[in-house]
């Protein structure tokens, strides 16, 4: 159960704040028509996200396993990345949405590529954190917390887009996102604390 926890708590901590990713799928929710048309925006960044990290997850697990101070160096550089990801998302501005027009299926499926895979704060995410908290595990115990993460992937942004035609034409206060920062900060730093444990 531990792989399974860890998981979904440091997945959740990473996909917690609203950035152009996110608030793209909210968007989406809320712009659409319904919510078969707001899909593809959700269901591509779900599977964005499920590629970047078994493919982060897998290859520096491949190469670290096999080197023990190449692990060691990953793990503390993993602690200190939390530590300072937690920092700047505490102190971050409340998100603020922008007015977006629904797009065509094809638009959606190609802005949520380019914000999934071409977002250098979602490859940092995937490859050093995600990664470097795979490498703490093997085998069996290794695809439990990489399904965890795509798991907690899935459910939010299709939440994220269930939620946006819930709250369609309704005002969104900047508090509400300043307030997911915060949480999300401290499931980081919980992260970091709960790695540099491991080292101990």
């Amino acid at each position: 159960m531990e792989p399974i926890f860890h998981g979904i708590i440091l997945a959740f901590g990473l996909i917690l704040p609203l950035g152009v990713q996110n608030v793209f799928v909210f968007t989406q929710g809320v712009m659409q028509p319904s919510l078969l048309r707001a899909l593809p925006a959700a269901v591509t960044a779900a599977i964005s996200d499920t590629l970047l990290i078994v493919l982060a997850s897998l290859g520096v697990s491949l190469i670290v396993m096999q080197v023990e101070w190449l692990r060691l160096i990953l793990l503390i550089g993993g602690i200190l990345f939390l530590g300072y990801m937690g920092f700047v998302i505490w102190r971050s501005d409340a998100a603020k949405m922008e007015n977006q027009q629904a797009m065509p299926m094809k638009k959606q499926v190609l802005f949520a590529l380019s914000v999934s895979l071409l977002n250098p704060h979602a490859l940092l995410d995937a490859i050093g954190v995600i990664g470097t908290n795979a490498v703490k595990y093997s085998g069996n115990e290794q695809w439990q917390f990489i399904l965890a993460c795509v798991l907690v992937s899935w459910l939010w942004f299709l939440g994220l887009m269930s939620t946006g035609a819930l709250l369609k034409k309704m005002k969104i206060s900047p508090t509400v996102f300043s307030l997911f920062n915060k949480v999300s900060a401290l499931f980081i730093w919980g992260t970091a604390i709960y790695l540099l444990s491991s080292l101990l």
